[in-house]
């Protein structure tokens, strides 16, 4: 029971500094092929704007897609479109309503493909 306490006060915590604070989201992962750290200046619903910054491997298509796994809720893939080498930026509605987030990072290239994912929690 205390253990249960302690992690919905954590998760409050969270929730209430992301919403005070203007720091991006900025979460990274690593395959066996690629490397990415998935950045978007506001983690907010509607239209987004979201990088994918490649640390390690050459990609040549990126693509990204959210799902919510408590409401079963997820997203069409979006194209991200290549701004500079290693930079990609993918743009529209990833994240219909607030909560918790999976989002995938589809890579393919020269390596091959590979579906790398993070998690996001959404609060506004």
């Amino acid at each position: 029971m205390i253990a249960v306490a302690l992690v919905v006060a954590a998760a409050v915590i969270f929730i209430v500094g992301r919403g005070l604070a203007a720091e991006p989201l900025r979460v990274s992962s690593a395959g066996t092929r690629y490397a990415v750290t998935v950045v978007s200046d506001e983690p907010t619903t509607g239209r987004v704007s979201v990088e994918v910054l490649v640390t390690s491997g050459d990609p040549d298509d990126v693509a990204v897609s959210a799902v919510m796994p408590g409401m079963g809720h997820s997203t069409p893939e979006l194209t991200a479109r290549k701004a500079a080498p290693g930079r990609f930026v993918a743009e529209g509605e990833l994240f219909p309503m607030t909560g918790a987030w999976e989002v995938s990072i589809r890579l393919d290239g020269s390596a091959g493909e590979e579906v790398l994912v993070v998690n996001a929690l959404i609060t506004g």
